[in-house]
């Protein structure tokens, strides 16, 4: 179980000691071995298996940075999943020269894109769209690709980039070695596999979950007028800090999420009908602890970096088991307890029934809690959009800086500080914020002055 058996070059074990990765996780130990080998591989396995590491470690391995061309090209469907598969690979190579990682994803202007491509790549991760709308104007060449990863291909499928992966396959080498990772293996999957695979060895880790690291608890409700209050009675009897609220559509999502707003959470949605920067507000609120509960749906919520979160609540039961399993998956992990909470009517019974039999469970219902009559808690920190980014040169340290300076706030009120190419956002606790807005507007980030303000709970509409 121990990367140094593994026969990975030197800078590649050294930057595993730095990041403290001493022995493999069980997809890590089941698939690189095949991987290094230069085999294609069918990875299965539960978000925070490790697989990222996985994929990662054998394209850099294999990976010649003095040929300055793409050697590898990582597919992902979202870009948030393509952020956190960049940031992965480039930690994995931190103590190898010169390797040259390069995100490409819609949302954001293709005119960078091309000039950064025009530079030159090692590796390439990004959206299937995006990466088509390059191949189409010829600023992508892929003529020397070495190996293909798919992550999650079960969800580019349902987000319907079948005929970009398509375009995609027709304009790389037949001569190639191919990793497909996903936690589901419908059929279009698996057709998939057997047209673009060669004698792939499939690997699978266990999905289920047991008591020791996710409690399951099954709310049956009276009625479906009950599933707003029950949903209410639970987050202010749990008062988690971080929770994810799972629906079914787009649609529920936004009313659920408007819904708690109503009611005095801290609450935002996430799902297909945000604009790319409502997205990241969304994200980074809910990342920075500026926000307690995120609405989402599936697809949307697919791939999302979300570290210690206390609970998942299931709105209604999950069109089938493994949605299930991998919704209540993003609790308990990194070997955390965690608590996932199924809300269901008679209606829904036979969905219940069919998760026992499927995930080999005996559910026992458990009734409404007694709603406390209390406020809705807040969130501990709260969110500040500085009109600058990436191209004003503003950095992290410039923001914390500017906020701890003299007569500024205690370094502790001040969380995590994100940039961006136009703005940055920078989270303080909720009793510094007054403090905080008046140091930012009155001083100066690189000897200029920005525009500062609150991200209300509507992130698209930033509260003076």
């Amino acid at each position: 179980m121990s990367f140094s058996n593994l026969g990975l070059q030197p800078a590649l074990l050294e930057s595993l000691s730095s990041l403290g990765y001493e022995t493999m996780t069980p997809i890590q130990a089941q698939s690189l071995p095949y991987i290094l080998a230069g085999q294609d591989v069918i990875g299965q396995g539960k978000t925070g298996s490790g697989k990222t590491a996985a994929f990662g470690l054998g394209l850099l391995n294999r990976l010649d940075p003095e040929r300055f061309e793409v050697q590898a090209l990582v597919l992902c469907p979202t870009r948030e999943l393509a952020d956190q598969v960049a940031r992965e690979i480039r930690r994995l190579a931190r103590a190898t020269a010169n390797v040259k990682v390069l995100t490409l994803c819609g949302g954001t202007p293709i005119g960078p894109q091309i000039g950064s491509l025009a530079h030159g790549a090692h590796i390439i991760v990004g959206t299937p769209g995006r990466i088509e709308d390059h191949l189409r104007k010829g600023t992508l060449n892929l003529n020397r690709l070495e190996t293909l990863v798919l992550d999650e291909a079960d969800r580019m499928f349902d987000m319907g980039f079948q005929s970009a992966l398509e375009a995609i396959f027709g304009c790389v080498p037949g001569k190639r070695q191919n990793l497909l990772f996903s936690a589901t293996f419908p059929e279009e999957i698996q057709k998939v596999a057997e047209r673009l695979m060669h004698k792939p060895v499939r690997v699978q880790v266990a999905e289920s979950h047991d008591d020791s690291s996710i409690r399951q608890h099954f709310i049956r409700l009276q009625d479906e007028n009950q599933r707003m209050n029950a949903l209410c009675a639970l987050l202010l009897k749990l008062r988690p800090e971080s929770s994810v609220v799972f629906c079914n559509t787009r649609r529920e999502t936004q009313e659920v999420a408007d819904e708690l707003g109503r009611e005095g959470f801290d609450a935002l949605a996430l799902h297909g009908d945000l604009e790319q920067k409502e997205r990241d507000q969304t994200l980074v609120r809910f990342a920075n602890k500026s926000a307690s509960i995120l609405v989402a749906t599936d697809v949307a919520a697919r791939g999302l970096d979300i570290e210690s979160l206390d609970a998942v609540f299931n709105y209604h039961i999950a069109r089938d088991s493994d949605v299930h399993t991998h919704r209540i998956g993003r609790t308990g992990r990194a070997g955390e307890q965690g608590s996932a909470y199924t809300l269901y009517t008679e209606k829904e019974s036979h969905k219940a029934v069919r998760l026992e039999a499927e995930l080999d469970l005996s559910i026992e219902p458990e009734p409404v809690p007694e709603r406390v009559d209390e406020r809705a808690y807040k969130a501990p920190m709260v969110t500040l959009q500085i009109d600058g980014g990436r191209k004003q040169k503003v950095r992290p340290g410039d923001v914390l800086g500017a906020l701890t300076g003299e007569k500024g706030i205690a370094g502790k009120q001040v969380g995590r500080i994100n940039i961006f190419d136009q703005w940055a956002y920078v989270a303080v606790a909720r009793d510094a914020k007054k403090a905080a807005l008046q140091k930012l507007r009155d001083g100066k980030l690189k000897g200029r002055s920005f525009r500062v303000r609150e991200i209300s709970n509507r992130g698209a509409n930033p509260r003076q």
